[in-house]
């Protein structure tokens, strides 16, 4: 449509990473302008939202009986559609400010999981389009952060990413464009949290809140053994006495917490390459695998993975954005967009 392509030339069209623990929206020409953590805070009294984003974060388990700090995404899926909408609204609306929001609306395209139902993707679609956007495309996170690392995908050579977000871990095999192998699976960043609450719950009878857990996994974490050993504080409630203690761990207390996760990461990655046709692992053994996400920050876990299944691993540069970089390339490049985006249960764009 000749009016769709006016609309166009004016709207800010924004690519958005809406990950479990963090979304991140960039706007063309412009970049990334928006890094915040997936949470909303509401007061329960009258559904009013009080902050989103950073701000909403500072309350995670700090709120009074009537607000609730909620994350509306939970594996990667939307749990919360309303949540999730008035969330999208409120970043559509920062982008837009000063500007005829109402008539330039952007057109928006999503990274997604791999394994998303036909149910999940209208629920992202219909909270982007309630949020304001005039078109929604949506792509696949693999793909979209193998095109924000600049991979070939439309080349015939086998790409193997792993991009490991807070509810998922997608692992794929790119070659022509499309997704030739894959698993996705519930282990990521926020299960690693779990296990350290869990290890210091089970060994130290401590209680730690999840915040807590994230910051001892990213001050000391690991996955292989580490050159330097680190130390970090962990605070939290003694569940014998009720009373605050702290006690100090090391990066092979974490390691051993995180162990189990680390491991169903690795098999998963054996378990993709088993199937994949031999012409693309050859590729993949000579190129290596990329590692994306904010799990691929996991320290020692690209020699972990490359120990275990003899191929080179690397972890990308601010593996974190990877895939709105990539949903931010699409927005310059429509017909590789059309070509890499799922089926949309939305109109088709012109």
């Amino acid at each position: 449509m000749i009016f769709d392509r006016f609309l166009g030339k004016f709207s800010k069209d924004v690519g958005i990473d809406l990950g479990t623990a963090n979304t991140l929206v960039y706007v063309k020409e412009k970049g990334i302008v928006i890094n915040e953590p997936s949470v909303v805070a509401i007061n329960q009294k009258n559904g009013q939202i009080l902050a989103v984003g950073d701000e909403a974060r500072k309350m995670v388990g700090k709120t009074p009986s009537y607000i609730s700090a909620v994350r509306p995404l939970v594996d990667g899926v939307i749990s919360d559609f309303e949540v999730t909408e008035k969330m999208l609204k409120y970043f559509i609306d920062k982008i837009n400010q000063g500007h005829f929001s109402w008539l330039f609306r952007p057109r928006v395209v999503i990274g997604i999981p791999l394994d998303v139902t036909e149910v999940e993707k209208k629920a992202v679609e219909d909270a982007a389009l309630s949020a304001g956007a005039r078109r929604v495309y949506l792509i696949e996170e693999p793909m979209a952060a193998a095109i924000g690392c600049r991979l070939p995908i439309s080349e015939a050579v086998g790409n193997m990413i792993i991009d490991i977000g807070g509810g998922t871990s997608e692992i794929a095999v790119i070659s022509l464009g499309g997704t030739v192998t894959w698993r996705s699976i519930k282990i990521a960043g926020d299960e690693m949290n779990k296990n350290i609450v869990q290890y210091a719950r089970n060994k130290f009878n401590l209680l730690l809140g999840e915040k807590v857990a994230e910051e001892i996994k990213i001050k000391v974490g690991s996955a292989a053994e580490l050159r330097q050993p680190l130390e970090a504080q962990m605070r939290g409630r003694d569940l014998i006495t009720g009373l605050p203690k702290e006690i100090i761990v090391n990066d092979e207390q974490i390691r051993e917490a995180l162990g189990k996760s680390v491991r169903l990461i690795i098999d998963n990655i054996k378990a993709t390459l088993e199937v994949t046709p031999p012409e693309l692992v050859a590729d993949i053994y000579e190129r290596g695998i990329l590692l994306t996400g904010g799990g691929a920050l996991l320290k020692g876990l690209d020699q972990a993975i490359s120990q275990a299944t003899q191929i080179p691993v690397y972890v990308a540069d601010d593996p974190l954005t990877a895939v709105v970089r990539g949903t931010g390339y699409l927005l310059d490049n429509i017909e590789l967009l059309k070509n890499v985006a799922v089926s949309s249960t939305s109109e088709e764009s012109s």
